[in-house]
């Protein structure tokens, strides 16, 4: 489990296919502190640790990866927000963020306000009524406040912080982010759903 509070943006340092696609990633971390068989989310995909230096790591992803998140887009170079799994005790400053990606979502646009960035995005239909104003989505791996809604459109502030320390500070129109829905909105519709089909 993660909280969506990203603690160090990576580079992709090299892509080898060997059935499953193994990466290669440069962190800032001491990368020999992290166990064989580790969850670090890169950019909201939870991957498992094959193995370590100390300042990079490989992680191995399945075509089933590749093809349901931004994943099969990378190339070496490309960064890549970080997250460690949450530990018992650790503080929750996010929500809970599984690093299972939904879908993804597309950004319409982007327009700077005050110190902040006001990014509306576009969820794929299925996900849109998961999406709710003042409710949670993590994008990319970060957790951000939905602020409104508009069918499947929905936007979101991001602060000047999170902006200079993670991927979103390179945001373009028509880009795709990888979208986790609230886990708590996951499973409020689902007992809506049940609680229906027993009338």
């Amino acid at each position: 489990m993660f909280t969506g509070i990203v603690t160090s943006m990576g580079t992709i340092v090299s892509i080898t296919d060997k059935g499953d696609r193994i990466l290669r990633v440069g962190a800032d971390w001491d990368c020999t502190s992290l166990a064989i068989g580790a969850s670090i989310a890169h950019s909201g995909i939870c991957l498992t640790v094959l193995s370590a230096t100390a300042h990079e790591y490989e992680v191995a992803a399945s075509a089933e990866t590749m093809r349901v998140t931004t994943l099969g887009g990378w190339q070496e170079g490309s960064r890549v927000n970080l997250e460690r799994a949450l530990r018992v005790g650790d503080e929750l400053g996010g929500h809970i963020v599984s690093g299972h990606v939904d879908g993804l979502a597309s950004v319409l646009s982007v327009e700077p306000v005050g110190d902040s960035h006001r990014v509306w995005l576009r969820a794929p239909e299925h996900l849109a009524r998961f999406v709710a104003a003042k409710g949670s989505v993590a994008l990319d791996g970060v957790s951000l406040t939905v602020n409104e809604v508009k069918g499947c459109d929905f936007n979101i502030n991001v602060i000047d912080h999170t902006w200079a320390v993670t991927t979103l500070g390179a945001l373009q129109t028509g880009q795709f982010l990888n979208m986790e829905i609230d886990m708590l909105a996951r499973y409020v519709a689902r007992l809506a759903e049940s609680e229906n089909n027993d009338r």
